[in-house]
């Protein structure tokens, strides 16, 4: 696309609000959930989440584009988004570093966006009417996009993770390292990883739909069960695989869709949230410690509090501060714990990283 000059795009979402703005990215029709993230920084890692898959991101930051993209920062192997929308946006990049600028990389892996858009007015229009699916185009006519729209899948009950994951077993790290873990890939993150390799375990990762004896057939020292894309309610063959983990009771770690599917496994149910949690900023309560801990999250669906209040099987052990949601939980009597944000988080904040520490020290203790 030539940036010198300027190209209509606009944005129409579920309950009718048209916005007109300026194409970026690759120029076609894209639809998905909008939703919105408020980090400062990070859109890159944010783009490349697998857990964003079938959504349309709203940037909050005002400038984006800014400083490029580069390789080392991808949290996947291309973009899971369905589009951008942004503010302000900067076709050139000014970090030295940088591979290329946004616009080129978004071109080349064909994701379509609009920038020139009030996102500070469309945020609060999410918040209040919460998350919808909505479409980006750059080709057609307003008219022609509430038919197109209509063709958008909710992602209630869409069940996405086997799109994203691996398509077969893959081994990350070094294969002397003093522990093995075996992974379920439900749309991991790269970070995960390695945070996982730089802590001495060897990860065999596995596509979503394995089963438990696949997992086992590793002789893992623990198991992990990763972040990913859509409706926990309709990933039964996860909750088969994690049932069978805990019969096992070998040291088992959850984050984010892992955490919620731990959950699932021990009788709780999730539900879709009215518009989410998505940024860096989040802050939670650790429960056992009295600490509070600064956030990274990106869920739609969230646990029942009150059937784990009703469970004789789980704790809760963190809260989310600002509305009191479910943000960690252990299983009593069992290796197992898991929380609903990202402690990888990159690019941060770190407050949470000591959880990859704690798995680790489950793990030495089962050993002896």
């Amino acid at each position: 696309m030539d940036t010198t000059t300027k190209q209509k795009a606009y944005l129409l979402l579920e309950d009718g609000l048209l916005l007109e703005g300026t194409a970026i990215g690759k120029k076609g029709t894209k639809g998905g959930e909008i939703c919105f993230n408020t980090g400062m920084t990070g859109y890159q890692e944010i783009y490349t989440d697998p857990s964003y898959t079938g959504q349309i991101i709203v940037n909050t930051n005002a400038h984006i584009g800014n400083y490029g993209v580069i390789e080392e920062e991808q949290e996947s192997d291309y973009p899971k988004i369905s589009g951008i929308v942004v503010n302000d946006y900067s076709p050139i990049a000014s970090r030295k570093r940088s591979n290329e600028s946004l616009q080129q990389y978004l071109e080349r892996h064909e994701v379509t966006g609009i920038a020139d858009v009030d996102t500070r007015m469309l945020v609060r229009h999410i918040r209040s009417k919460g998350a919808m699916n909505a479409i980006i185009s750059s080709e057609l006519e307003p008219r022609e996009l509430k038919k197109e729209l209509a063709r958008v899948p909710s992602m209630d009950g869409l069940e996405l993770s086997s799109s994203v994951c691996t398509k077969k077993r893959l081994r990350v790290g070094d294969e002397k390292a003093e522990f093995k873990v075996a992974v379920l890939d439900l749309g991991i993150k790269h970070s995960i990883l390695k945070n996982l390799v730089s802590r001495g375990i060897y990860c065999e990762v596995f596509p979503a739909k394995s089963s438990f004896e696949d997992l086992k057939s590793f002789k893992p020292d623990g198991y992990f069960i990763s972040n990913g894309p859509g409706d926990p309610a309709v990933m039964q063959y996860a909750v088969e695989t994690v049932k069978a983990i805990l019969e096992e009771d070998k040291p088992l770690f959850g984050i984010c869709l892992g955490h919620q599917i731990i959950a699932r496994a021990c009788g709780a149910g999730t539900y879709k949230m009215h518009h989410g949690h998505r940024g860096l900023n989040h802050p939670i309560l650790n429960l056992e410690t009295g600490k509070s801990e600064i956030t990274s999250q990106n869920h739609g669906f969230v646990v029942s509090a009150e059937d784990i209040e009703k469970s004789d099987r789980l704790e809760i052990t963190h809260r989310h501060l600002n509305d009191d949601t479910v943000a960690g939980i252990k299983v009593k009597g069992k290796q197992a714990f898991s929380v609903q944000y990202h402690p990888e988080a990159s690019p941060g904040p770190h407050d949470s990283r000591y959880l990859f520490d704690q798995f680790i020290e489950l793990i030495k203790k089962s050993k002896k």
